[in-house]
This record gives C-alpha cells, sequence and structure tokens, in this order.
C-alpha cells in the first residue's frame, strides 16, 4: 500500500479514536489558483490559508479543536466546484470558504439542503435575499450564504452616486453617459441591471453595454466603441487581469473615460502591471484600512502574514486583507456556535452571523469594516469605501512595495457612501 494512503488511513483510525469534542473541525475552502481569476484569487486564498492557520496557532483553533482546512484549486470551473463538494460532503465538512459567482450560485440549493454555511468570494446580490422574500425571478432563499463585503450591485450603486456627484462638481453639462462593460458571465453580469437601473434613475444616458473577455487579449476595437460612443463613466465588471488590458489599450487610443473597477477589477498588483493606464481608476476597498496604514488590529493581520512570509517583506494588497476578514467571520461564528458546550453544527454556525450587530473580529478593529447580518437579510456592508488608484510614473522597475512606498503608486481614499436598505434592492 503506498504510504501516503497507509498514513492517511492511520490517521483515520486516530481520529475515530479521539472523543467528538476533540477531533478537528473539517472547513472546505475552494480557491481560484489557476483560472480566470486567479490574479485576484491567488491571495484572496493566500488571506484566508493563513488566517486559519494563525486562528489554529494562536488561538487553538476553535474552542480548543484544531480547524482542518481542506483547500482545493478548482481552476475557476463550476463544474469542478460541484464536483468537490460532493466530495466534501463525505468528509462531513460543516462550512466552507467559497470563491467565484457561478459556482456559488451553483451550490446554493446543496449548501442549504445540507446546512452548510458557504462565505463565498462572490458578492452576488442575488446571495443576499436569505429568506426568499424578494420575489425576484432566478433569485432563491440562500440562509447559508454570506460574504465579507458589499454586494456587486451595492458597490455599484455607491460609485453610480459618487460618480454623479462627480459630473457636477466637474461642471458637467447635459447627461453624463454611462456603459457597463465585462464578460458575458454571470460574475460581471451581476450587478448589470441594477447598476443600469440606478444610473438611468441618477440621470445618466445608459449606452449598450460592452463585451470583453474575463482573459486578458487585444480590446482595441471595445475602446474605440468606448470612444465614439462619448462614454463618461464606464463600469469594469471584470477581475485586474483583462481590466488591465482594457485599460491600456484605452489609453492608447485616447477613450478619456473615468473608469469604475469592481471590487475584483483592481489592486496594487493591477496598478504595477497597467501602470499609468490605472491612474484615476475608482473602485470600491472592503477593509478599513489597507496595507501598511495603522490600525489597532493591523500587528494581527501582519502576524498572519508571517505565516507564509517569515521574513516579513511581502506586500499585502486589498485582497489578501479582505480575504482575512472574511475567514475571521466565518471562524468567529464557528466559536459562537461552539459556546457553552455547543455542538459546532452548521445551524448554529449560520445563527452565529446574527450574533452580533456591527461586527468587526476580536483583534482586528480597524482594518475589518463591521458587518451586519439578519436571518432575511444577508447585506452585511452597505457602507462603501471608495478608492482612486494614483500611479505617477512609469512601474516596470520595482516591486510593489518599493512602487508605494517611494509614492509612485498611491491608494487615495474618496469618498464612503452609506446606501439605504432599500427593501426592493434585496436580492438585486
Amino acid at each position: 500500500m503506498p504510504l501516503r494512503r497507509t498514513m492517511l488511513g492511520l490517521a483515520a483510525a486516530a481520529a475515530l479514536t479521539l472523543p467528538a469534542a476533540a477531533q478537528p473541525i473539517p472547513v472546505g475552502h475552494l480557491m481560484d489558483l489557476s483560472g480566470a481569476t486567479s490574479d485576484v484569487g491567488t491571495p484572496f486564498a493566500q488571506g484566508v490559508n493563513d488566517a486559519w492557520a494563525w486562528v489554529n496557532r494562536t488561538r487553538n483553533g476553535v474552542a480548543g479543536r484544531q480547524v482542518n482546512v481542506l483547500a482545493f484549486d478548482y481552476g475557476y470551473q463550476a463544474p469542478r466546484a460541484v464536483s468537490q463538494y460532493q466530495a466534501w460532503s463525505r468528509d462531513r465538512v460543516v462550512a466552507i470558504d467559497g470563491w467565484g459567482t457561478a459556482d456559488t450560485e451553483a451550490l446554493v440549493r446543496f449548501v442549504t439542503r445540507d446546512k452548510v454555511p458557504y462565505v463565498s468570494g462572490s458578492y452576488s446580490a442575488a446571495l443576499t435575499d436569505a429568506g426568499g422574500k424578494s420575489g425576484r425571478q432566478g433569485v432563491e432563499a440562500s440562509p447559508y450564504n454570506f460574504f465579507y463585503g458589499p454586494s456587486y450591485s451595492d458597490a455599484l450603486r455607491a460609485m453610480l452616486i459618487w460618480a454623479a456627484e462627480d459630473w457636477k462638481a466637474k461642471g458637467g453639462q447635459g447627461k453624463p453617459k454611462y456603459v457597463h462593460m465585462g464578460g458575458n458571465h454571470p460574475y460581471p453580469n451581476s450587478p448589470k441591471a441594477a447598476g443600469e437601473a440606478l444610473a438611468a434613475e441618477l440621470g445618466f444616458e445608459v449606452l449598450p453595454a460592452i463585451v470583453f473577455a474575463l482573459t486578458p487579449g487585444d480590446y482595441t476595437a471595445q475602446c474605440l466603441t468606448l470612444k465614439n460612443q462619448g462614454a463618461n463613466y464606464a463600469y469594469l465588471g471584470n477581475t485586474a487581469g483583462s481590466n488591465i488590458s482594457v485599460l491600456r489599450a484605452c489609453q492608447t487610443a485616447g477613450a478619456n473615460v473615468q473608469f469604475m473597477g469592481n471590487v475584483w477589477g483592481m489592486d496594487e498588483n493591477a496598478m504595477k502591471a497597467a501602470g499609468t493606464a490605472a491612474n484615476g481608476v475608482v473602485f470600491p476597498v472592503r477593509t478599513a484600512a489597507v496595507w501598511g496604514q495603522q490600525a489597532p488590529g493591523m500587528a494581527n493581520v501582519q502576524a498572519i502574514s508571517r505565516i507564509s512570509d517569515q521574513a516579513g517583506n511581502a506586500y499585502r494588497p486589498v485582497h489578501y486583507l479582505s480575504g482575512i476578514c472574511s475567514a475571521m467571520l466565518l471562524a468567529e461564528a464557528m466559536e459562537t456556535a461552539a459556546a457553552n458546550g455547543g455542538q459546532v453544527t452548521g445551524e448554529r454556525i449560520r445563527d452565529g452571523f446574527y450574533a452580533r450587530k456591527d461586527w468587526v473580529p476580536r483583534g482586528f478593529e480597524g482594518v475589518c469594516a463591521p458587518s451586519n447580518f439578519t436571518p432575511a437579510d444577508h447585506r452585511g456592508q452597505l457602507s462603501v469605501s471608495i478608492y482612486r488608484a494614483r500611479v505617477g510614473s512609469d512601474t516596470s522597475q520595482g516591486s510593489v512595495a518599493e512602487l508605494m512606498q517611494a509614492g509612485t503608486m498611491k491608494l487615495e481614499p474618496v469618498k464612503t457612501v452609506t446606501l439605504d436598505r432599500r427593501a426592493d434592492w434585496l436580492g438585486w
């Protein structure tokens, strides 16, 4: 018998001899390290994995039990995610850290049926209608789906509110023109209708959407369309990798547009890769602080970073910090489930998400933005912090850390927009 199989068999036998209260707690983790969104999936997944390792090392896991994180790179392929979920069902995972929109939405019925809390990297608004009361077509109850941050739709709504103010502040005449850009895929399409509806409500002229793939490519044609349409504000619905291609092509084409990136559409790595083409892009940031800023909880973030960077030299982009906050929400919900001798079950973990108001994970004050969840409404955050990418000159020389330290690249706070908890926006 192969050595690995033998050791796994011995480990399983040893686990069976342990009392239930001492056995490791299995948690799944779907990652994209090799697929179309791996550019941002990799730092987010690293933040999640490092956070769980830190919880095990410094807090002795959850209620004295180590957390066994079963991490799996599914390459952003929804069928592989569904197949892996079925495998994890045999492992009896109590919760899952998930990733993309197509796979998360495909698994809603499974996790609801099996009562497995699923904390995704997808912020699709369709996942927020926990009670299934919105009545929107295609939106079903998702009582076990959570995410850390504003939904894609709410983040776009906040940026459009800012854009309307920006147009007036600049002395813009007539109706500003808005266009949605992104792949024909559930992830970039998720906030499309919500964004276009609010844009029209705010007085924008809504232009026909422009499609570009989730992968890097030559998007000169799209940029020429953007220029010829006279667009003033454009939403980039894809992840940073393909957005970089668009930004470069549009800079070359002379398309003078205010780009608004989605939450995965811009970060420090993308700023370096795009260079001055990224200058001025605005995008939502989920955390209350970014790497290098002072905050009470930053010491714990830096300690977590050393899990995978012992020298402490790595610069951690915004997605890494959000991965930490996402994992810590689940960790504390599990701690709540285990309180007073309780069992760490899916139902009790779910209820742990409702136990706190303005919830900031313990020890991460000033880093993780407050979250609020109720059994009917899983819109955890309605305050959206908008930042602007500032790139002053050539970025080809030096690391991200060096460029940020030198001031060649900056993340500039622009505005925080707090949305109303409108009933008609639930699940949309």
